[in-house]
C-alpha cells in the first residue's frame, strides 16, 4: 500500500522567541515492510543551523536552531511511503518463558536490541499495579508469546476510555493507569510497563495512521494526529512486532512508522528548548492517503 502523508505543527508564542533549538523527529522511516519514496520537511522562520542526522535508535532527525526572533513556528512533512507489512505468525512465537530468557541472555548493543527495553526508561519505571495486571492477562508461561501479547493489547482496549484531552504529554503512567483513560501515548506506556514487569522487551512507536479506511472498515482512533503504539520483541525468528493497544490491532499496513525508542522522550516529534515568555499554543494535524 502507498501513502500520501502530510504533517503540520504550528506553534504560536505569547511572547516572541529570542533563541530556539529544537529536535524534529517527524520523518518516516526506513524499515522492515516500510519504504519512503520521497520525504520533505520545510520549517518557518528558516532555521538560522539545520542538521539532519539519525539517533541512536535510527530514527531519521533534523536538528533545527533559531537566533533571532520569533512569535510562531511552523513544521510541515510531506513524504510518499510504501508499506508492506505481513501479519506476523503470533502463534509461532516461542513460549513466553522461552522467550524472557532468550531476552535475559542477549548481549547485542545495536539500536534493534532487547536488551534496551527491558528495564526502566524516564516515563516508565516499575509499577507494581500494572505488573500484576498485565501478568494476570499474559496468562501461563507456556503460552505462545505472540497470542499472550495480542492478549494484553485487546484488554487494554477494552478496559481503558479514548478520551483525548483527559491527559497530556506529561500525564505519568500511574495516573493514566488509575484512571482508566486517555488517548494512544498513555495505552502505549501502560502497555510497555505492562510487558517490561513480565520480561518481554518493548518499545515505544511514534507515527501515522491511515486517515482514510478502506470501505467496509471502521476509522481508526487516533488518525488525525500523529499516533503511538507498542513493538515488542518475539524471538529471533519474529523480531520486533507492532501492536496498537488503542484499536485492538496487531499494527499492519495501516501503520506507517516514524520513530523508535524507549517511551515518548525517545520518539516525540518535536522536542528542545526556547527562551521566551509566556505560553504558547500548538495546533496538529496529520493526513495520510492511500494513492494506488
Amino acid at each position: 500500500m502507498k501513502y500520501q502523508i502530510r504533517l503540520d505543527v504550528n506553534y504560536d508564542y505569547a511572547a516572541a522567541v529570542s533563541d530556539a533549538r529544537h529536535i524534529l523527529r517527524v520523518r518516516p522511516r526506513e524499515d522492515a515492510g516500510q519504504s519512503v519514496e520521497t520525504v520533505k520537511t520545510t520549517v518557518e522562520p528558516r532555521p538560522d543551523e539545520i542538521a539532519p542526522e539519525h539517533d541512536f535508535f535510527d530514527n531519521r532527525v533534523d536538528a533545527v536552531a533559531f537566533f533571532s526572533p520569533h512569535t510562531a513556528l511552523a513544521v510541515r512533512m510531506q513524504a510518499t511511503v510504501t508499506i508492506d507489512r505481513p501479519a506476523p505468525p503470533l502463534s509461532e512465537t516461542p513460549s513466553l518463558a522461552a522467550l524472557t530468557e532468550a531476552a535475559a541472555a542477549s548481549r547485542a548493543v545495536d539500536a534493534a536490541s532487547p536488551i534496551h527495553h527491558l528495564g526502566a526508561s524516564r516515563r516508565i519505571a516499575d509499577m507494581p499495579a500494572i505488573a500484576t495486571y498485565a501478568s494476570a492477562i499474559l496468562g501461563s508461561r507456556s503460552r505462545a508469546s505472540g497470542e499472550a501479547v495480542l492478549a494484553l493489547n485487546r484488554q487494554i482496549h477494552e478496559d481503558f476510555a479514548y478520551a483525548p484531552g483527559t491527559t497530556d504529554v506529561a500525564t505519568t503512567i500511574e495516573d493514566a493507569f488509575a484512571a482508566r483513560r486517555g488517548v494512544c501515548q498513555d495505552f502505549a506506556q501502560v502497555m510497555i510497563a505492562g510487558l517490561r514487569a513480565c520480561g518481554v522487551p518493548a518499545r515505544y512507536v511514534s507515527g501515522f495512521l491511515r486517515t482514510d479506511p478502506p470501505e467496509g472498515q471502521p476509522r481508526l482512533e487516533g488518525a488525525d494526529a500523529m499516533h503511538a503504539w507498542v513493538e515488542a520483541w518475539l524471538g529471533e525468528r519474529c523480531g520486533w512486532v507492532g501492536f496498537d493497544p488503542t484499536n485492538a490491532v496487531v499494527a499492519g499496513n495501516d501503520h506507517i512508522v516514524v520513530a523508535l525508542g524507549r517511551d515518548y522522550d525517545d520518539a516525540q516529534p518535536i522536542a528542545g528548548a526556547f527562551i521566551t515568555a509566556g505560553g504558547q499554543r500548538t495546533r496538529h494535524r496529520a493526513d495520510v492517503m492511500p494513492i494506488d
